[in-house]
């Protein structure tokens, strides 16, 4: 038995923690803190938070997502979209989400936010953008003088259910050199399918751009075939519904129909989120995740958190819980994350940096860590 199976059951939370991290899936607005909530409500009269104690509201938003449906899952958001329509509000945010990841061990994280969203009181797009650029610069720069690495990359996210998809990829676009990575599509999956906003993604194409598509989370793989085959998806956000094409026999034999074999081939990023999914009924327990199944089938599969405050969750605590669940270890913490940072949207010498400088030297170290601690 090798070293990391004889303690594959046994990693300390704090090491954990510790261990470097890359996050791909994150959104800025499920990632507040219950106390900046209530600060940002004071400022802005904003008068509909169901609680008024940070406590009390960061349990409410972790009860009202355990709803098991993904529309209810985002009217949660009603409110933390609700106290950020500001310039000093956004970029407040966006500074404690790089301080907060970077606390938890993550050195890159892609973090997603739609602007349209934000226009509510006046503000342009771009004086959005611009905001929490500026936020997540000065939440970066805040962890490195604590001693605590952070690269954050951004990715503007248009809504499904809205016609405002082309003019967000432009913006991307025209940002691409100034943080932001990539674009997105994202909301309701059920009678919106990506094709709606073919435009945007043929766009984005012609200007080589990157992008994931949130796909395969509520709906099944139509969703799944319409952003890879029609839209050209780069990853996949979610994706967790791959598995309808996948059949596992009484007897363990597993096959793979012709899309999953596809995703599995073309080493299509899946941006699976545990704890999120469990939420949504997109998966019934943390136990019976389809990323077990999907990490012993070669799956690119990548560990995020979707909304660290409605899911009560953090990178480590997804880690923690996997590992809990599958007997998981430093070995395969390691390897979803290099999974990770080889599918980010950044240059493919700067995700070979931060493999080769962060993440490799990072788990050696929690490895002699975790020996040291066992064996004295």
């Amino acid at each position: 038995m090798s070293f990391d199976a004889e303690i594959s059951s046994f990693i300390p939370l704090d090491l954990i923690v510790a261990a470097p991290k890359v996050l791909l899936h994150d959104h800025l607005d499920g990632g507040l803190r219950p106390q900046t909530v209530l600060d940002l409500a004071a400022e802005s009269g904003y008068t509909n938070l169901p609680a008024s104690d940070a406590d009390s509201l960061g349990r409410w938003f972790s009860e009202a997502a355990y709803s098991g449906s993904l529309e209810r899952y985002l009217e949660t958001f009603k409110h933390t979209v609700g106290v950020t329509q500001s310039v000093g509000a956004l970029s407040r945010v966006a500074r404690e989400c790089a301080q907060d990841l970077a606390a938890d061990g993550v050195v890159y994280a892609e973090v997603r936010f739609a602007p349209e969203l934000h226009v509510e009181k006046g503000l342009t797009e771009r004086e959005i953008i611009e905001a929490v650029l500026a936020g997540f610069e000065s939440g970066v720069a805040t962890a490195a003088a604590g001693g605590q690495t952070i690269r954050v990359g951004v990715l503007l996210t248009a809504m499904r259910t809205a016609a405002n998809s082309r003019s967000i990829a432009e913006l991307s676009v025209e940002y691409r050199d100034h943080g932001v990575v990539g674009f997105d599509i994202a909301g309701a999956e059920a009678g919106f399918p990506p094709t709606r906003h073919l435009d945007a993604f043929e766009y984005l194409r012609r200007e080589n751009a990157h992008f994931t598509i949130h796909a395969g989370e509520a709906f099944g793989l139509p969703s799944i075939w319409e952003a890879i085959q029609w839209c050209g998806a780069d990853r996949l956000g979610h994706g967790v519904r791959i598995m309808d094409d996948i059949t596992v026999s009484a007897d363990g034999t597993v096959e793979l129909g012709n899309l999953a074999a596809y995703v599995r081939d073309r080493r299509i990023p899946l941006e699976l989120c545990p704890t999120s999914n469990v939420q949504t009924g997109a998966a019934e327990s943390i136990a019976t995740h389809p990323i077990g199944l999907l990490r012993k089938l070669g799956f690119r599969v990548t560990v995020n958190t979707d909304n660290r405050l409605m899911s009560g969750t953090s990178m480590s605590n997804e880690m923690e819980l996997l590992s809990q669940a599958f007997g998981w270890g430093l070995k395969d913490m390691e390897w979803l994350t290099i999974n990770a940072m080889k599918s980010a949207f950044i240059g493919f010498d700067e995700r070979l940096e931060i493999i080769n400088t962060q993440v490799k030297p990072g788990y050696a170290q929690i490895r002699a860590e975790l020996d040291t601690r066992l064996n004295g």
